[in-house]
């Protein structure tokens, strides 16, 4: 009545996360002076473009108190 269930023809996929190589890759090779000075100064101006900016945009993001307040009509004065 039951019949027992046949293996599944690729049961190696499921032990697949299991499986260790014991071949190691080849050590990566070292970053040359240029591009190491190439990073850096993209760095250098990520970040100085950043600082620019918010030395720029700061005085549009402060409040201005020193500005006269705007005029009111002599209508609102109620004489």
């Amino acid at each position: 009545m039951f019949r027992r269930r046949e293996p599944v023809p690729f049961a190696f996929l499921a032990e697949a996360d299991r499986f260790r190589s014991n071949v190691t890759p080849p050590p990566r090779e070292r970053a040359s002076f240029g591009q190491l000075a190439g990073r850096w100064l993209l760095g250098l101006t990520i970040v100085a473009a950043l600082g620019g900016s918010l030395i720029i945009g700061m005085p549009a993001l402060s409040l201005d108190h020193s500005a006269p307040q705007s005029p009111q009509s002599q209508a609102s004065d109620n004489r």
